[in-house]
């Protein structure tokens, strides 16, 4: 059990990390794109912006299906 919070608490520190530097690294981002969302379009975000969140949440996913799998 120490193990699965543990695992998930280092998962969180190292993905609010990464959020956080992707926040600093976008600031002179001048390419901007739309997200189509099936039921609507988002508005224009920079491209960095959507590539690197989809990485964090999938990584977020990747560590939690781990830690899933060692539940069983």
């Amino acid at each position: 059990m120490c193990f699965i919070v543990k695992k998930l608490f280092l998962s969180v520190i190292f993905n609010s990390c990464l959020f956080f530097l992707l926040f600093i690294g976008i600031q002179n981002s001048s390419k901007k794109s739309k997200v189509d969302l099936l039921i609507e379009e988002t508005i224009e975000l920079p491209i960095s912006f959507i590539v690197g969140t989809s990485f964090i949440f999938g990584s977020i996913l990747g560590s939690s299906l781990v830690i899933d799998r060692h539940n069983k």
